[in-house]
């Protein structure tokens, strides 16, 4: 009989660890933070300083800076974070859980709230679709978000969405120092200003595709496809719901936090709200007046129909003659009137169409027909 040898445990044990290395490498598997990292800018005296950082490296060094007396701050730019990316740069910038949960998950309203000597804005950003006509179109606006996370030396943005790309904003803020200068409150304001000129650019876009629509309905000889209307009042809904609560957002944010933001950041802040509550009744009014527009293509809808009954009953009325003379005719009685008569076929067919001309001409007097 052959003999098995077992082999030695010091053959097993390395094979064991390997699994177990493998196992823990696999659950602590994660995304770095620099993926979803856009852009980290270090500012100092309203200039961005050379070099690329991580979020906890340009951290440190705002803090470098400001032990020699000069005023700096972090700017750190997220796409769509996951949790444990979002958590890495809580837990270096202090960010509050209840923010940090926000802002990974999305789907806020617009808000302002407040974290000992943090401010967390949360914007709702909105992108109109272009399409060639809104009966073709499945889609009109869709909406994202931005939430900005401001501290005396640091500024984080969240964005969610495929649109509302800062690159511009930031670009912007290089080439102006003196507004850099105001600290990292004037980057919230500059974001703000960004995100609520886009309301006013999309309502203009919106207020075409409303005035074509009105143009159809009252146009006489168009017919009406009451859908069209639906699509462009749920979209106008969602754009209220994205500019709307920002208003009172952005009115706690001049009135409730003079420790934190300046009364320069405050003035450029209003101009802001101003634009916003523009917006806001923009938006209102066209709910307004596609409400109107259901309404007046409901009524178009039914006088159509009125105008078809009309004309279905005119034919009838004219079918209803031949029929009926056709029905005595077709008793087969042997006593009836011209029944034997040569003439009496030819007669009773010219009696139908005289009856038939005459009912149409009546009803096309009357604007039936």
């Amino acid at each position: 009989m052959p003999s098995f040898r077992a082999l030695p445990p010091s053959l097993l044990r390395p094979a064991s660890r390997s699994r177990a290395a493998t196992s823990t490498d696999a659950k602590a598997i994660h995304v770095p933070v620099a993926r979803a990292m856009v852009d980290c800018g270090v500012y100092c005296d309203g200039g961005r300083l050379p070099g690329k950082y991580t979020h906890a490296a340009a951290l440190t060094k705002v803090r470098e800076l400001e032990a020699e007396g000069k005023r700096a701050f972090v700017w750190i730019g997220l796409h769509e974070p996951d949790e444990f990316q979002m958590q890495a740069v809580a837990d270096v910038f202090g960010l509050h859980e209840l923010a940090v949960e926000d802002a990974v998950h999305a789907h806020q309203r617009p808000k302002l709230e407040r974290y000992d000597k943090t401010l967390f804005l949360v914007l709702k950003t909105i992108n109109y679709v272009e399409h060639e006509s809104v009966a073709n179109a499945r889609e009109i606006v869709e909406t994202g978000e931005i939430m900005i996370f401001v501290g005396p030396d640091f500024v984080v943005t969240v964005r969610h969405g495929e649109h509302g790309g800062l690159a511009g904003v930031r670009k912007r803020l290089d080439s102006t120092p003196a507004i850099l200068k105001l600290g990292p409150f004037a980057v919230m304001h500059a974001i703000a200003d960004h995100v609520v000129d886009h309301y006013l650019d999309v309502t203009d876009l919106i207020e075409t595709d409303i005035d074509q629509m009105e143009e159809d309905i009252f146009s006489p000889l168009t017919q009406t496809n009451i859908e069209c209307i639906y699509l462009l009042k749920r979209e106008v809904v969602e754009m209220r719901r994205a500019v709307g609560p920002l208003t009172l957002a952005l009115q706690r944010l001049l009135s409730d936090h003079n420790d934190l933001i300046s009364v320069e950041v405050r003035r450029y802040m209003r101009d802001v709200h101003d634009h916003n509550v523009q917006a806001s009744e923009r938006v209102t009014s066209y709910d307004d007046m596609l409400s109107s527009l259901v309404q007046a293509a409901l009524g178009k809808v039914a006088m159509q129909q009125n105008v078809d009954m009309r004309k279905i009953s005119a034919y009838v009325a004219i079918a209803a003659v031949p029929t009926m003379i056709a029905g005595i005719y077709g008793m087969n009685f042997e006593h009836m009137p011209e029944l034997k008569e040569v003439w009496g076929y030819p007669a009773v067919l010219a009696l139908m169409v005289a009856i038939c001309a005459f009912l149409y001409a009546t009803f096309r007097r009357n604007h039936w027909l």
